[in-house]
């Protein structure tokens, strides 16, 4: 349609005929621009027109003789004329310099005096017209063959015979097939004259029919073929006088198979001779031939069969019937009719632009089906990635190139003959353009999405038109290093992407754009090289399989190694299957060989091979047939009868063995039959062929004889039939008229059956084959029963109760049936009720018993009440899903009262239903039962995941996906997992988590200018699904980044960035105002912290011994209340011992409900958590010196020992930042489907709270019994009492407040909703500066857990609280994006034993003695020190 379209279009528009076939190309990419027909002139332009070049005639097949001359036509019309030459089995013949063939003016080839000898056959072949026009192409015509007829050969010659007269003779005369039309015959010298007595068959054998005396003689047959004339032996035909006594008939010339072409004639061949004499009659496909109708049908001399004119209705069996009053003998034959090619669609002429994909079009018919190829201007187009046969027979050309143009011939051939059809192709110049401005180049070409076999590429507009709503684009594209350029076109105007399809896997493209306006075309993009994915390498076929049957039963099976495939072969697969069936089975193999047992004898079975590497099943190889051997019938003869001719002979009848058990072609049978007084006299005789029938003659007058027959095949005799008796006739009995009437004849009726008894005729000298039993309701002809002779009764069955029935009998013979004895009856009333129908099964129930299996059960109420099943009925369960709505139901059948459905598709729900059936009684189905099936973890990953950047934001990118194929069940969440090495191990990826059933998410703050891998993984309530295959997306050049000047994301009036070092999470700088903001808060809380430490020295040394007591004796008690006697946790850690553990924590007063993260979430699995055990306390003493800045190892060992044990756990983390922070927090798992955080998590120095001596409440917050019961009860929730230590803060201890309590507040975990075991903390790590951070500690605000909902750009920690402003925390990755990091012990504080916090308790005041005051504050002092030069620095 578009080219019909376009063509209109062509000759509507005559000024602008080339720019409507560009846009017609356009729209139609891959199509033709126009099809056969001129395209107009238009001003200023010269058009070529398609040139009319075609054969007039062409060579055809002949057939010679040596030493004469043969004429080859061909003629070609073109204007200019064409140049002629001819080739020979596919070389150019040199005609200048040949005596004998020359080329005729008209184009013909001309041989004079034909050669021909047994080892020099010049002139006979395959001969070739080529017509050549210069600077147009070249034609080729259909292929002629050249027969020379060889020397006179022989097969068979007449022999001498004698035969009766009034019969038919023949006479045999047989040469090689090209010679017979050179036979003829003599009769005693003389030529004999062929008549419609007398025939010559296409074989050359003579038929003579109704012979005369004057037939008689000697015969020969002459063979003339251009040498010296042939003759044969001379053979005497002997006429002798009807001896008026009967003979068996024979066939002298049975129809033997025979292929003809459409159009041809066909002889089949039927001469029978017997006494007396046959009559010849026709049948095919068991319908009778009515010839004498018939202009086509002639029944030749003998009795042969002509058609003329054969047509493909003619095909079919023929049977030859010949028959006289004795007997009647058949033979058959086949008829196969052939056909030409013949073009249904001819290839037609064609205009096309360079670059554009076209297809030329041939249809072809023929029988045997025709195999095709094509030729461009005289020469074979070979297949291959630009040329491409398609749809059977059409030709493809992708990415025309000027030298493509010429003549295009379809060339369609098979045994029968061949013929050819062309086309022309015109590649057309591209219309200039018109005047008015060209677009330039689209601009940001790029692969968006890289496949194995497909790129989809998008662009933006040209600089030159900004809104492009009115373009249209061509994109070309063309493998490295091929000058062959294709173009794919956009679908609408104004749309900027495409997806370029059937591509080849791990191969170079090279692709360009270009724009086009209603001017014409625009500039190109600069070329963009990409190369497609590679692809899983399968192995291929198997080469070189083959396959032999080895006996009856086995056939082994050999191949060899594929010669394509990636990986070493695992195993094969070995499939087989028998012909006629559908059901393959299949046998894993690991050697290159295998026999298969067990098969059946003599049948036909098809084999392939499929190799198998680490990917998977490679390509199969075709399939090989091979049957098996040949052996002896397993299976007797069937339905063997006897029938007794006269006291002298019996004859024999019987049926082939089933097919089944013939196992090979039977090649006759074996009949024994001995005298029944005489058993060990066993005579034998053969019979060979498919005959089913033999009299056996020479018996004994009254005399029984038993007879068996057996099947033979090439490999022996099968088993024989049980012995059949017969006994001959005391006399030979009259059989020239028929029975008479049966003496008597008894009816005995029953409901629906008559027993019927009869004695034979009175007259026994009349032969009796048999008895005629005739009966129906009220007629007697309604259905007719034949019984053996020797039957004396019959069982009339099947009849209608209470109904009259007429019944005839009569006795038969081979003349006909004797006179009829009639008798009449009515069956027996119908006493028995009809069944009762069933009742259908009830509380049918669907138990789920997991994805794929439902238990379905029901109760009988037509059993008895313990429902035990004694009869033989059985229940029907069919099932179906309503997804999709077409499906149909599946059935099953049980004895019991339930079944277990299996192999159903999970989350799934199926509707049941039971019936149950008892003899031929069935109930109706039942009410229906529901169940869907459990859920299953995802089978496959997410689908179509995508990259984009966005817009404005160089550092944020758009992940989209799509859900996956094979979801089982209701997508909960989906992880997407990052990293910039695709060859990391998993755990070493950055993951985020995305809530829900959304199909895209940002990720935010990435490096420029990177690349990074993404996979996506589904989950649902049973678990995590594949992950996805790697997409590749980097992220775009610096075009503003922070460290330019450019302007950071929005993050509130009130921001303030992360004291976290001095490199941001990603590696680029931080400006110099955040380094000093850093230094400035560090050292206010250094000087802040060593007031609050001397004042808390000071007040210790105060408290009284009372004191300390009461607060023992009150942490005690609340250690109890809240552990159970657990008091190993009550002492919070010292806030003084282990102020190096603690951070300082950024502020964020941004109003901002949903804070956003702009660093990069560290791995928020289980998996990256390992814990460490207590036996590894004596390594984390050691390592604990790389980060605790200038402690000495004397202080350490100090603090160490003041310490209790606490909980560990090994994370990956990146050595590099030389000094880094650890703080632990709870971080609910994945399983949930919400991420619950508390503002307690995170401590920020705006809200440290400080201890007054003088005051038992934090500084700076107003914290109420009720505020404080929550406290309470927030730790009672805590997941873990090792890894979430208590708080101290308790309602008894009012007085005084010791000041290592307030470290404990910001350990605290998040009120939990999930147990422990699905809530793991999780280590957050921030860069930091060698001096180290400190925090003071918070106390955990009052009020419930609020919940964050979850946002596009998932927030690694999100933190909110009443009256309290929303805090955001940048957080870097643990490490370099994408490197292996040696794991590190993150201690988790926890509260020392209860003994040492008691020994601390009574012995506050000496444990700080003046001398160790001094050497604490010299280490303040140096700290610092430090900080001075770091400040200076």
């Amino acid at each position: 349609m578009a080219a019909e379209r376009g063509a209109r279009r062509l000759l509507g528009t005559s000024s602008f005929w080339l720019c409507c076939l560009l846009l017609l190309g356009r729209r139609a990419p891959g199509a033709a621009a126009a099809r056969s027909g001129s395209p107009p002139q238009s001003p200023g332009a010269s058009i070529r027109t398609f040139t009319p070049f075609y054969f007039l005639v062409e060579p055809v097949d002949t057939l010679s003789i040596r030493g004469s001359s043969v004429i080859l036509n061909c003629s070609a019309y073109s204007e200019p004329s064409a140049k002629i030459e001819w080739k020979k089995d596919g070389t150019f013949l040199n005609l200048v310099s040949d005596d004998r063939r020359q080329l005729l003016p008209d184009g013909s080839l001309f041989i004079s005096n034909v050669v021909h000898s047994k080892h020099n056959k010049p002139d006979e072949g395959y001969y070739q017209c080529v017509a050549t026009v210069e600077s147009l192409g070249t034609i080729v015509s259909r292929t002629a063959k050249l027969t020379v007829a060889g020397l006179p050969r022989f097969i068979s010659q007449p022999e001498p015979s004698s035969v009766y007269a009034g019969n038919s003779a023949i006479l045999n005369c047989e040469v090689n097939a090209d010679l017979v039309p050179f036979v003829r015959w003599e009769q005693n010298g003389q030529p004999l004259l062929l008549d419609d007595r007398v025939i010559k068959l296409p074989s050359g054998t003579l038929v003579i029919s109704n012979v005369t005396e004057g037939d008689g003689g000697l015969y020969r047959c002459i063979v003339e073929s251009g040498g010296p004339p042939k003759y044969s032996d001379e053979a005497e035909l002997k006429v002798l006088p009807d001896p008026e006594v009967t003979s068996n008939l024979v066939f002298l010339k049975q129809p033997s198979s025979l292929v003809r072409v459409i159009g041809q004639s066909a002889v089949l061949p039927c001469v029978a001779s017997g006494l007396p004499v046959p009559a010849i009659r026709w049948m095919k496909n068991e319908e009778a031939l009515d010839i004498e109708s018939s202009e086509r049908l002639v029944l030749l001399a003998g009795g042969s069969l002509e058609i003329s004119d054969v047509t493909e209705d003619d095909a079919g069996t023929y049977f030859c019937i010949a028959g006289n009053q004795n007997e009647t003998i058949e033979a058959q034959a086949e008829l196969t009719v052939q056909a030409q090619p013949e073009f249904l669609k001819q290839p037609t002429n064609i205009y096309a632009h360079e670059s554009m994909d076209i297809v030329f079009e041939c249809e072809v018919t023929g029988k045997p089906t025709p195999t095709v190829k094509w030729v461009k201007n005289g020469d074979m187009v070979i297949p291959s990635d630009y040329f491409k046969i398609v749809k059977e027979h059409n030709l493809q050309v992708l990415g025309l190139v000027k030298s493509d143009e010429g003549f295009y011939q379809c060339i369609a051939e098979n045994d029968v003959g061949n013929a050819q059809a062309g086309a022309q192709l015109i590649i057309l110049e591209h219309a200039p353009a018109t005047t008015g401005p060209l677009p330039s180049a689209p601009r940001d070409v790029v692969a968006s999405l890289v496949s194995t076999r497909f790129i989809k590429l998008t662009w933006r507009t040209p600089a030159s038109d900004p809104h492009g709503d009115n373009l249209t684009y061509s994109v070309f594209y063309t493998k490295e290093g091929i000058a062959r350029e294709r173009v794919e076109n956009t679908s609408r105007p104004g749309e900027m992407q495409v997806t370029i399809q059937n591509l080849m896997p791990a191969t170079v493209y090279i692709f360009r754009v270009m724009a086009q306006n209603k001017h014409g075309s625009g500039e190109s993009s600069a070329p963009l090289r990409v190369e497609t994915q590679p692809e899983v390498q399968l192995p291929g076929p198997a080469p070189n399989i083959r396959a032999y049957a080895t006996s009856p039963t086995s056939i082994t099976i050999t191949w060899e190694t594929p010669l394509s495939g990636n990986g070493e072969i695992q195993n094969y697969k070995l499939y087989y299957m028998e012909k006629g069936t559908e059901k393959e089975q299949d046998i894993d193999v690991s050697s290159h060989s295998y026999t298969v047992n067990g098969l059946k004898k003599y049948t036909e079975y098809s084999f392939r091979v499929v190799a198998y590497n680490k990917h998977g099943p490679g390509v199969s190889t075709q399939d090989v047939a091979v049957q098996t051997l040949s052996d002896v019938p397993s299976a007797a003869p069937q339905n063997l009868s006897l029938e007794v001719r006269n006291s002298k002979s019996i004859m024999i009848h019987w049926q082939p063995p089933p097919p089944a058990t013939q196992n090979g072609q039977i090649t006759g049978y074996k009949i024994r039959y001995r005298k029944a007084s005489r058993k060990s006299d066993v005579t034998e005789t053969l019979v060979t062929g498919t005959q089913l029938s033999q009299l056996i003659e020479g018996l004994d007058r009254g005399t029984e004889y038993n007879f068996r027959v057996a099947a033979l095949t090439i490999n022996g005799t099968g088993p024989a039939t049980d012995w059949l008796s017969a006994e001959t006739f005391e006399s030979d009995l009259d059989e020239t008229r028929v029975p008479e009437v049966p003496s008597s004849l008894h009816v005995r009726p029953l409901v629906t059956s008559i027993v019927v008894s009869w004695t034979p005729p009175e007259n026994q000298n009349i032969v009796v084959r048999g008895y005629a039993i005739g009966y129906g309701i009220g007629s007697p002809h309604a259905q007719t029963i034949k019984v053996d002779y020797k039957q004396r009764y019959y069982t009339i069955e099947n009849l209608d109760p209470s109904s009259h029935y007429v019944i005839t009998l009569k006795a038969f013979n081979n003349v006909g049936e004797g006179i009829p004895l009639y008798e009449s009856a009515v069956t027996r009333p119908h006493t028995v009720p009809d069944p009762t129908p069933m009742m259908p099964p009830v509380g049918v129930q669907a138990s789920i018993l997991s994805h794929d299996t439902i238990r379905i059960t029901w109760a009988d109420n037509s059993l008895p009440k313990h429902q035990k099943i004694t009869d033989s009925r059985y229940y029907t369960v069919r099932w179906k899903t309503n997804i999709p709505a077409n499906t149909k139901y599946k059935n099953a059948n049980a004895t019991t009262l339930s079944y277990l459905v299996t192999g159903l598709k999970p989350n799934t729900l199926y509707e049941f239903s039971v019936m149950v059936t008892k003899g031929r009684r069935s109930s109706t189905w039942s009410m229906t039962a529901h169940g869907t099936t459990f859920e299953l973890v995802p089978t496959s990953p997410p689908k179509d995941v995508t990259v984009v950047s966005k817009e404005g934001k160089p550092r944020t990118i758009i992940v989209n996906w799509q859900p996956p194929s094979e979801a089982n069940g209701k997508i909960t969440g989906y992880i997407i997992y990052y990293s910039t090495d695709v060859n990391a191990e998993i755990h070493d990826w950055v993951i985020e988590p995305v809530v829900g059933n959304r199909l895209t998410h940002q990720i935010q703050e990435l490096t420029l200018d990177t690349p990074y891998y993404f996979k996506i993984q589904a989950r649902n309530s049973k678990g995590m699904g594949p992950m996805s295959e790697a997409v590749q997306f980097r992220t775009p050049k610096a075009s503003g980044s922070a460290g330019k000047g450019s302007r950071l994301p929005d993050l509130g009036s009130d921001y303030k960035p992360p004291m976290s070092g001095s490199n941001s999470p990603h590696g680029s700088p931080t400006s110099v105002d955040s380094n000093m903001l850093l230094v400035i808060i560090v050292s206010v809380g250094v000087i802040t912290i060593v007031v609050v430490v001397i004042i808390a020295i000071f007040c210790t040394r105060r408290t009284t011994s009372h004191q300390k007591k009461k607060r023992a004796a009150c942490k005690s008690v609340n250690g109890s209340h809240k552990y159970k006697g657990n008091s190993k946790d009550v002492k919070p850690p010292d806030l003084w011992i282990h102020h190096e553990r603690l951070e300082l924590k950024p502020i964020d007063k941004s109003p901002d409900p949903n804070p956003i993260m702009t660093d990069t979430p560290i791995p928020r699995n289980s998996q990256d958590i390992t814990p460490v055990d207590n036996s590894m306390d004596s390594n984390i003493h050691q390592r604990r010196n790389s980060y605790r800045g200038h402690e000495s190892e004397d202080s350490m060992s100090t603090l160490a020992g003041r310490r209790g044990m606490r909980p560990k756990m090994m994370m990956p983390f990146d050595s590099q930042p030389p000094q880094p922070v650890i703080s632990a927090h709870p971080i609910h798992s994945l399983d949930n489907p919400h991420h619950h955080f508390h503002s307690s998590s995170l401590a920020s120095p705006a809200r440290s709270h400080l201890h007054h001596p003088g005051s038992p409440w934090p500084v700076g917050t107003a914290m109420s019994l009720s505020d404080r019961a929550n406290s309470t009860e927030s730790v009672r929730n805590t997941p873990s009492t090792d890894t979430m230590p208590a708080s101290s803060s308790q309602t008894c201890c009012t007085d005084h407040q010791d000041p290592e309590g307030a470290t404990s507040s910001s350990y605290l975990a998040s009120s939990q909703e999930e147990d422990s075991g699905q809530s793991l903390p999780t280590a957050h790590v921030r860069p930091s500066h060698p001096l180290k951070s400190f925090a003071v500690p918070a106390i955990p605000p009052p009020g419930p857990p609020t919940y964050d909902p979850a946002l596009p750009s998932t927030p690694l920690l999100s933190q909110q609280a009443l009256n309290h402003h929303i805090h955001s925390v940048k957080t870097a990755s643990i490490g370099t994006l994408g490197r292996s990091r040696p794991p590190m012990p993150v201690v988790v504080p926890s509260a020392p034993e209860v003994q040492e916090t008691t020994r601390m308790l009574e012995d506050s005041e000496s444990s700080y003695e003046p001398d160790e005051l001094t050497k604490e504050m010299a280490h303040l002092e140096g700290l610092m020190k430090d900080l001075n030069a770091i400040t200076t620095a």
